[in-house]
């Protein structure tokens, strides 16, 4: 059985689905992931996929394409499946990728839908109401027929050595950045916070994506080792995986954190809920004002003048909650 699985969202998103892959993996004799490209990295580190689709689809990402025919078309030609899973947040159809499945050849889709699916789907699923977006996936994942072969914990291949990067001993690791502004610490605050943490006694990473230099070099200052545009996804895993602890915002290293089952303190905006996106499967401390006005609006951009579910976290908060992670341990 050739089976396919589709999330067509970011890094952290992809990560999510890696439980429910496994999953498919364990009955199928071939399992493609079908993600945008902004995925496509976190697609290549999960266990149990055989082929990585790369697609960029209209209704979806935070800067979609156009429609285009001609594209759609040569997707649909690419697309081998017996059987897919189309995984979705719980804001999103998974209707319009059913439609392109179907068009593709695939006999039997399943699919969480609040809305009606015609002909689209086989199975239409519906989501426990406040599900982590990793049991959710899991739970359609046993209702098609793959139910879950092992802990359900979210995993990733074995992370390279990076000991060039981080050197010798314990450190702690600080992602200062975020996939949508809204979701992110300040940058002074996160300066305050590797500040602190030094003072305390740890060595401090600050770690950041090629366009995230300027905030790295920032937040690290004098006193924290800046990371900024030297890892790739692989090494990126293996520098959070020696990591005593992870300080991050709702993004994707929060996720991959788990993934190599590093704690994390979570400075968590509650655009989103937490109960559907916080980390997976790893002790944690989630710290923000969760009740802020901003609270499940989906917002990108903060709607509220200072950034208050954020900013009202200090550097002292930062560095107490990694002292209870590191008690923990």
């Amino acid at each position: 059985m050739k089976a396919l699985v589709t999330r067509l969202d970011s890094f952290g998103d992809v990560l999510l689905a890696g439980p429910a892959v496994r999953a498919v993996a364990a009955r199928a004799d071939h399992v493609t992931l079908l993600c945008g490209s902004r995925g496509a990295p976190a697609a290549r580190l999960l266990p149990g996929v055989d082929e990585v689709l790369v697609w960029d689809a209209p209704w979806g990402g935070f800067q979609p394409p156009d429609v285009s025919r001609e594209d759609i078309d040569a997707l649909v030609d690419r697309i081998d499946a017996d059987t897919a899973l189309v995984l979705t947040s719980f804001h999103q159809s998974p209707l319009p990728t059913a439609l392109v499945l179907r068009l593709a050849g695939v006999r039997h889709i399943a699919a969480d839908s609040v809305d009606y699916p015609g002909s689209l789907l086989d199975l239409r699923h519906r989501r426990a109401p406040h599900a982590h977006e990793v049991e959710a996936a899991l739970d359609l994942a046993e209702a098609a027929g793959f139910p879950r072969p092992d802990d359900g914990r979210l995993r990733v291949h074995a992370p390279p050595r990076t000991e060039e990067l981080t050197g010798p001993g314990p450190y702690v690791v600080l992602h200062p950045g975020a996939s949508v502004p809204a979701r992110a610490w300040s940058p002074d605050r996160g300066a305050e916070a590797v500040r602190e943490l030094a003072a305390a006694g740890h060595r401090v990473l600050v770690t950041g994506g090629p366009d995230e230099r300027d905030l790295t070099a920032h937040v690290a200052g004098e006193h924290g080792t800046d990371l900024g545009g030297r890892t790739e996804a692989p090494e990126l895993s293996g520098v959070l995986a020696g990591a005593s602890v992870v300080v991050t915002g709702n993004t994707a290293p929060a996720h991959l954190a788990a993934a190599v089952g590093t704690p994390v303190v979570s400075l968590f905006a509650p655009v989103v809920p937490a109960e559907r996106w916080r980390p997976y499967g790893v002790p944690y401390v989630l710290l923000g004002d969760q009740d802020a006005p901003c609270a499940d609006s989906r917002a990108r951009d903060c709607p509220v003048p200072g950034h208050p579910c954020l900013n009202t976290v200090t550097a002292t908060d930062v560095a107490a909650a990694v002292e209870k992670l590191l008690g923990e341990a």
